[in-house]
């Protein structure tokens, strides 16, 4: 009872200079804490078993490094180990070196070589069937040999296997699913990967052969580029298995082959399989079969000879003549030239010598033979055509690389001599640099001119050249001829699908090199193509694409908004979810590229315009993360409008805002803090002397908050933005309104429920209300008391609140709010407050130091310390002496920090403190020690030789 009449009386200035850490000069130099750390990596040349000191030599690296990985170089023990008794993984676990020749071997073609894996999902979704399908299936079941038979008599079964194979072990599974047939496949793969692991390497050569044996059936034909894809991975997975077998062979004392081993340092028994395994091979009597399994252990001739590659590839090459389909050769081309680039990037010779043999039987693709075929298949000529891109786009693509321009123009001069043919010339617009094609990009659109439309059709071969155009610029003088030619075509497609594919490439050529007027021509013709029919429905991927062209090329938002028709574009989205789209990437365009705060009329009503349209998609279905996403865009765009010194304007513009987004929480904070904002900013420029006009616009400001507040549903959103807004009030001297907001929290604290979601989880709400409530007792310290209302009516409803609030059993938050209450208490007894608000008076201005005025706030301190010894009696029990201990002393320090401990009796009540805190033993040494300390320390201090007393009467207590 006696605290607050011995409240020690505070001089704030001198305690913080006593307080005050001593300044010290620092020299930085490269030091700068925002630097990333450089990690210095230890690389170890030599490794000794014996602890012999190894020599290391020290490179930075901002990369991590694992320091076990980095010491073991990749061979840890019991990979070694588990590589021995695994006859599939021997030669991928032992050693890093030969991942490190793997990896070299890639990048022999560079990261610029557009790899075969890139192509392989566009392939198998562009080229699927509905057609049932069907695929031959051996019976694979192995037969039993007797332990003691001759070699021989192994070879003999081995070959009656492979016999047996293509003599009819097999059954034909007819009638399969797209799907069906892809699964088959996949279990083939899956097939050959154990059958290999149980070292039955006969039966996964069958599988091989059998799915090799696919290719030549082109009987559904729309689907066989995706079923090269798939069987070609098969024969890929058996060629990295045959070579990494032989690699393995190769081991002498766990120590690999180099990088660039020559076949002199083979081993016999390894060069003795490889052979093995040509043999095998030749004696397939099919020629498809025997090429693609040929083909896919090229790699394995670098065993045998030097130069066994370059004399395989021609024969190979030449091996494709003997196959009568054109589609199943030129594949087959592909599939020679896949495995070339990887295994000998530099022999281009055979890769040409391949496709110039492509060229003289390109005629067969109008042959009777082929006609036929597709009679019988009802396919269109246009359709077939487009069947042979994928295979002669990749070849194209492995002749073109690094190839010199001299190649280049001859491969334009043959397609000319074929007649201009329009899949060679697409095929070439493909695979051709970027550069290369725009240089020429008129001559390109004269031999488009003159291909044959019935076959391939132009605007294809447009397309192709659009694609180019927008990675590579053409020579200044021809751009808009160019534009004019391609346009003239592409306007004239009555088909909305062919249209809209050209137009979204054209669109990018249009946005890099013309103005907003000929941007402005192309939209016209899209939106006058696209209306009729509602073709747009059918092509918003594409429509959307042309959108994100403009806005990545128009950053300027007052210029791309002067584009007639770039609103009415956004029209044509009907469909919400897509529209939704659009208007998120417009905002996340305009957030990113948006420098300077903007006034703009047209900006604003057409961002208003596209906001309003992503607010009103939100409904009860819609995910938070959703929400989230799209308040943090409307917000993005809240805080770019400023209209300068126009406040009245600028707070306007936030009521209509709030009216348009009420849905979106987020946004009416954010809309809250604007304006409170805006009427800091007032006062900034009136510095702190409203005049009448000021005072009501900064009242206005406050009665806008006041009632966006209780539409909130998060009900510490609420209080926060309470007490905010209070603070704002009250620095611009809005005293009854200040007033409205603190009596509106204190009322809401009641409500606030025991359990709250925070991101997505339940937890505790004591927590999050302590810290609130602490927020608020430091804000009432400088709130002036109201004439008609009693002496501290605010700290005393809140108490009240507290009071009546139902904590949780075995929660001591009540108590350590009211141990924070006496030091509100304690810092407005002083004369001077430690903090006032510019232009307002606080209570020790009101009162003066008034002794009714202090034994008000007495009745209140012996109410609250009456309230504290309370509950530290109840906590008597054996479970909770802990918590007691834990009270006690943060109640001490209270005393310690606020109370005048020269009066007798408070001086005892910290003894009494002291001792229950340890009575019982849970009380933290480290912390009564280093409590202690201070204490002594601080009698050390001018007025404060009391103290020396008191450490003398607190004794440190053992624990037992």
């Amino acid at each position: 009872s006696c605290f607050l009449r011995h409240a020690r009386s505070r001089n704030y200035g001198s305690e913080s200079e006593v307080c005050k850490l001593e300044s010290v000069p620092l020299d930085f130099g490269d030091y700068h804490p925002l630097k990333p750390i450089t990690v210095t990596e230890s690389k170890t040349k030599k490794m000794s078993r014996k602890g012999s000191t190894s020599s290391t030599s020290s490179s930075s690296s901002s990369s991590i490094m694992d320091p076990l990985s980095s010491v073991l170089d990749g061979t840890d023990p019991l990979s070694l180990f588990a590589a021995a008794a695994d006859p599939v993984t021997t030669a991928a676990a032992t050693d890093s070196t030969r991942k490190k020749r793997d990896r070299d071997d890639s990048s022999a073609v560079g990261s610029d070589f557009e790899p075969w894996s890139s192509k392989r999902g566009e392939i198998l979704a562009r080229y699927t069937t509905t057609e049932k399908l069907s695929i031959v299936s051996g019976s694979f079941s192995r037969k039993a040999t007797t332990t003691g038979s001759a070699v021989s008599e192994k070879v003999r079964t081995r070959l009656e296997e492979l016999d047996d194979l293509e003599e009819g072990s097999q059954k034909e599974l007819l009638n399969l699913t797209q799907q069906d047939y892809m699964n088959r496949i996949e279990e083939l793969n899956q097939s050959l990967k154990d059958a290999w692991s149980s070292d039955q390497k006969v039966k996964a050569l069958k599988i091989v052969i059998q799915c090799s044996k696919l290719l030549s059936d082109a009987t559904v034909i729309q689907f066989y580029p995706s079923k090269f894809v798939l069987i070609t991975d098969i024969l890929d997975t058996f060629g990295k298995l045959v070579y990494e077998r032989i690699l393995s062979m190769c081991m002498d004392n766990r120590v690999s082959l180099p990088d660039n081993f020559s076949p002199e340092s083979v081993n016999d028994t390894a060069k003795e399989t490889c052979l093995n395994w040509f043999f095998k091979i030749a004696s397939i009597r099919e020629l498809i079969p025997r090429f693609y399994v040929e083909a896919a252990i090229l790699k394995c001739n670098k065993f045998l000879s030097k130069t066994g590659i370059s004399e395989c590839l021609p024969r190979l090459t030449s091996m494709i003549r003997g196959i009568g389909d054109p589609l199943v050769a030129v594949y087959a081309r592909a599939y020679l030239c896949r495995v070339g680039m990887e295994v000998a990037p530099q022999l281009k010779e055979s890769l040409n010598k391949n496709f110039f043999d492509f060229l003289l039987t390109f005629k067969q693709i109008h042959g009777d033979t082929v006609q036929n075929q597709l009679v019988v298949q009802c396919v269109e000529i246009p359709l077939y055509l487009t069947l042979y891109s994928p295979a002669i786009d990749w070849i194209l693509q492995c002749i073109a690389y690094r190839a010199p321009e001299v190649l280049l123009t001859e491969m334009m001069e043959r397609c000319k001599k074929l007649g201009n043919n329009a899949l060679l010339l697409n095929s070439v617009m493909s695979a051709f640099r970027a550069e290369f094609i725009a240089a020429r990009s008129m001559d390109f659109i004269g031999m488009i001119k003159e291909c044959d439309e019935s076959g391939f059709p132009k605007h294809l071969l447009f397309r192709s050249l659009g694609l180019n155009l927008a990675l590579a610029d053409p020579p200044e003088n021809d751009r808009l001829q160019i534009l004019n030619e391609a346009w003239k075509v592409i306007t004239k497609l009555k088909n909305p699908q062919d249209y809209i594919n050209c137009a979204e490439v054209w669109v990018e050529y249009t946005c890099r090199h013309f103005t907003k007027r000929e941007v402005n021509t192309v939209l016209a013709d899209v939106i006058k193509h696209m209306t009729p029919d509602r073709a747009f429905e059918d092509a918003y991927p594409q429509l959307q694409s042309i959108i994100q062209k403009v806005i990545t090329y128009i950053s300027d938002f007052s210029l791309l908004f002067s584009v007639e028709k770039f609103l009415p574009f956004l029209d044509m989205f009907q469909k919400e979810s897509v529209r939704v789209e659009v208007c998120k990437c417009i905002m996340e365009s305009f957030i990113k590229h948006q420098q300077e705060s903007t006034k703009d009329p047209v900006i604003l009503n057409a961002l208003l315009h596209i906001c309003k349209t992503m607010h009103d998609s939100v409904n009860a279905l819609t995910l938070e993360d959703e929400k989230r996403m799209l308040a943090a865009l409307i917000n993005g765009f809240i805080k770019m409008v400023s209209f300068g010194r126009d406040f009245e304007q600028q707070l306007s513009f936030y009521v209509e805002a709030r009216s348009m987004f009420c849905n979106l929480e987020p946004v009416l904070v954010q809309l809250i803090h604007s304006v409170n904002q805006l009427a800091m900013e007032t006062r900034k420029v009136m510095k702190g002397n409203h005049s009448r006009k000021t005072a009501a616009f900064v009242r206005a400001c406050v009665a806008f908050c006041f009632i966006t507040i209780p539409s909130l549903s998060s009900i510490f959103t609420r209080l926060n933005l309470y007490l905010h807004s209070g603070q704002v009030a009250l620095a611009n001297q809005c005293l009854s309104q200040a007033d409205a907001f603190f009596k509106a929290a204190v009322s809401l604290v009641p409500e606030v429920p025991k359990m709250i979601s925070v991101d997505g989880k339940m937890r505790p709400s004591d927590a999050f209300l302590l810290e609130f409530l602490c927020n608020f007792f430091s804000t009432l310290l400088v709130v002036p008391d109201h004439p008609e209302q009693g002496v501290l009516f605010l700290v005393r409803g809140l108490l009240n609140v507290i009071q009546d609030y139902t904590w949780e059993d075995n929660s001591d938050d009540k108590i350590r709010i009211y141990t924070n209450v006496l030091h509100l208490l304690s810092a407005m007894t002083q004369e001077t407050y430690i903090y006032h608000v510019d232009k307002v008076d606080s209570n020790d201005t009101l009162y003066g130091g008034d002794s009714k005025f202090l034994t008000e706030i007495n009745k209140l301190c012996e109410t609250v310390i009456a309230q504290i010894l309370d509950h530290l009696k109840t906590l008597g029990k054996e479970e909770t002496l802990k918590r007691q201990s834990q009270l006690a002393l943060y109640f001490f320090n209270t005393i310690l920090a606020h109370g005048d401990l020269r009066n007798n009796k408070l001086n005892q009540l910290s003894v009494n403190l002291w001792n229950l805190a340890q009575k019982h033993g849970f009380a933290d040494t480290k912390t009564m020690v280093k409590t202690l300390e201070y204490i002594k320390r601080r009698s050390e201090q001018p007025e404060m030789s009391h103290f020396t007393d008191l450490a003398l009467r607190l004794p440190l207590q053992s624990r037992t």
